[in-house]
């Protein structure tokens, strides 16, 4: 074994001389798999070409020369944790240039590691106001999870809207909330923008302009700002990334060995058991990439036919729960029994994070199949990905998805090596020219004379069109001020104009508005279907389901998920339904009220209408508003009911804000919510335990 640890050793140190450092730490990284599989110390050869190619977090100290031990050392850094961590070179490189004050737009793997350079940046820098945007709520809550540990003592950590400041302030967002602190913050000191990818129209044509929006207004206040993307070749010229230094960074921690299995398959029934073998063959955990809700589906009966239920105490816990809490017929419900779970963006937040939870427990969820959601919403990998479509919804997977997917692969210190296993043709290789056009649908937020030099000529012209229109409908003074406050929601300009319109030529349509701030369901119809026809076919069902919805779902907080759903049945909508309807209920029609009622505010003056209290109901799914956030921190509505119901904490106190509940929480502590709450089950308490987890702080 010695003489095939040197022979390795001498064709990597090949690689190295030849200049070949990117084929040579492929290399070593599978040696260092071998000497782990088969439990061997490193050797100082070895050592040695750990420190060559970089990986400096991999060396092991007792069994270095003093060389590679100093380079251990000189590589360590306080990223907030007990003791500093070893960074590698590239890590190194990044935080030196945003330790100078560098404004960089970075491209790395997945495995690069990209949250310590961030948290030593932190650390030692010690800014006072950072602002984190991130592509998901989901990924707001792992961000807010390992900085709050962290950074807690020293920074307020703020997630929601409507937040007090601190002295210190660390804001994470995705883009939409962070505009509401655009008045609010003076300057930030550096801006992040992760997966900043998203601001070409071709990866998100949905949200690309609100990032967009963003980039330019949040920007104008940052003194400095640091982008992340993997996978990005360069970056075509463009106004939002001009002062910035792109760096291409092709550095990974991990080897990826491809299994390309397409060709060996002829039908679905070959591929089906094709996937099946390669589970039933692996011990380690796997993500499998299902690319639609419809494949998804279609796995989900694949294995509910073909697994047996898992004698597993703890899946067995979660799967009552989500019977008890969710729908007993649901599939999920009864996945878990068989170690698998499902990962989409539709589901409620807590729920997704607590099945991410499980998959990274040794005796939790061993597969978990997905859409596009894990590589936008969390920071987790597997040590297999199975690719079992190469669509991304409606659309054919495009090679830089395909390898943010595939980088899922692995991980650092737990698997040097990811096996991907392809089941459907991989689209081409190609290089990702990053290119941001700006967007028209944002000219009508932007400040003509301020921003005029980011335009094209015809820009400037639609831009002044726009504005002479607006000033028209609602008179310049009135226009201007609300754009300087950044009030409206939407990215879409000319959605913004469609609704001055309607309110200065129908006004009489708008009558008894503020109905909709009583709690009386039954009376709310007719405005309803006039707000949601603002925006037809943006509701992902018929006018009268979405308005149905709406009505049951004022109810969210008296009645259960399961009775909910009993209501719903008239109007065929099932869970999934229930999750996909809620979650625009929440962000689209909220964000819909928000710019009408800024609008006739101002345009039906007369009538005094402010349906601030509906907007808010809306936008937290008719439960208290704390109860919402809480979900976005992992702690399900159904536990915040039972701590209510027990006096653990009111959620009815009109002054209670997160933090304020966070406090509580610490305050009284784990143990006495458990024994004072009634009715919690087992399941309940491992989710207590996992929601304590995120808010304790370990630095101090």
């Amino acid at each position: 074994m010695e003489a095939q640890v040197f022979e390795k050793c001498h064709s990597i140190n090949a690689l190295l001389i030849s200049n070949m450092e990117k084929e040579a730490r492929q290399e070593l990284i599978q040696l260092l798999d071998f000497h782990d599989s088969n439990k061997l110390d490193y050797t100082p050869l070895v050592n040695h070409l750990i420190r060559e190619t970089g990986l400096f977090p991999y060396l092991e100290p007792k069994t270095s020369d003093w060389q590679e031990r100093f380079i251990y050392n000189a590589f360590k850094v306080d990223v907030g944790e007990s003791e500093p961590l070893t960074l590698h070179r590239e890590q190194s490189f990044l935080l030196k240039k945003l330790l100078e004050g560098r404004n960089i737009a970075v491209s790395a793997p997945t495995s690069f590691g990209k949250s310590f350079v961030i948290d030593a940046y932190i650390k030692i820098k010690k800014p006072n106001n950072v602002l984190i945007i991130v592509p998901t709520l989901a990924l707001t809550d792992e961000t807010r999870r390992r900085l709050y540990r962290k950074f807690a003592n020293e920074y307020k950590i703020i997630t929601t809207s409507d937040v007090e400041l601190a002295n210190k302030n660390i804001f994470i967002f995705p883009q939409e909330r962070a505009m509401n602190y655009y008045n609010i913050v003076e300057s930030f000191d550096i801006m992040i923008i992760d997966e900043f990818y998203k601001a070409g129209y071709k990866f998100d044509k949905e949200r690309s302009p609100s990032l967009v929006r963003a980039m330019i207004k949040l920007g104008s206040k940052s003194k400095q700002k640091y982008y992340l993307a993997p996978n990005i070749s360069g970056l075509e010229t463009n106004p939002f990334t001009e002062d910035m230094e792109f760096i291409r960074l092709d550095f990974n921690t991990v080897f990826l060995e491809k299994f390309e299995l397409y060709n060996q398959i002829k039908n679905n029934q070959e591929k089906s058991e094709m996937l099946l073998a390669i589970l039933e063959k692996s011990d380690g955990k796997s993500l499998i990439y299902a690319g639609t809700y419809s494949n998804i589906e279609s796995l989900s009966t694949l294995f509910l036919t073909k697994y047996l239920e898992l004698e597993n105490p703890l899946l067995l816990m979660f799967s009552n729960w989500l019977g008890k809490n969710y729908d007993v017929n649901w599939s999920l419900t009864n996945l878990v029994r068989r170690g698998f779970g499902v990962h989409n963006g539709r589901l409620h937040r807590s729920l997704s994070q607590i099945q991410v939870r499980l998959f990274e427990e040794e005796k939790g969820i061993k597969n978990l199949i997905s859409t596009s959601s894990i590589i936008e919403g969390v920071n987790t990998s597997a040590e297999n990905v199975i690719i079992w479509r190469n669509r991304k919804g409606s659309a054919k997977l495009d090679d830089f998805t395909y390898k943010n997917i595939i980088g899922r692969g692995g991980r650092m210190f737990k698997h040097f090596v990811g096996k991907i296993y392809i089941l459907e043709e991989p689209p081409e290789q190609e290089q990702t020219q990053l290119d941001i056009p700006f967007p028209d649908e944002i000219l009508g937020d932007l400040d003509e004379a301020k921003y005029e030099g980011l335009l094209t000529k015809e820009q400037v012209a639609k831009l002044k069109i726009y504005n002479d229109e607006m000033s028209e409908l609602i008179g310049i003074k009135i226009y201007e001020r609300l754009k300087s406050e950044s009030v409206f929601q939407s990215s879409n300009s000319e959605l913004i104009k469609e609704i001055a319109i309607d309110l200065t030529k129908n006004p009489s349509d708008w009558n008894g508005l503020y109905y909709l701030n009583e709690f009386k369901p039954e009376n709310w119809d007719r405005l309803l279907y006039k707000i949601i026809k603002l925006q037809p076919g943006n509701w992902e069902t018929n006018y009268k389901t979405f308005v149905e919805f709406i009505k049951i779902i004022a109810h969210n907080w008296q009645k259960t998920i399961p009775e909910l759903l009993k209501d719903l049945e008239d109007y065929d909508i099932g869970i999934d339904d229930f999750f996909k309807l809620e979650r625009n209920v929440t962000y689209k029609f909220s964000s819909l009220l928000q710019d009408i009622n800024s609008l006739q505010k101002e345009i039906l003056k007369d009538k005094s209408y402010d349906i601030s209290r509906f907007i808010s109901l809306c936008a937290q799914a008719f439960l208290p508003k704390v109860v919402f956030q809480l979900e976005e921190y992992g702690l399900p509505r159904m536990i915040s009911k039972k701590l209510h119901n027990s006096k653990i904490i009111n959620f009815y106190d009109g002054e209670l804000t997160i933090h304020k509940a966070i406090k509580i929480f610490n305050h009284i502590g784990k143990q006495t919510v458990l024994e004072n709450t009634n009715d919690l089950d087992e399941f309940d308490k491992y989710i207590l335990d996992y929601f304590y987890d995120g808010i304790k702080i370990t630095n101090s």
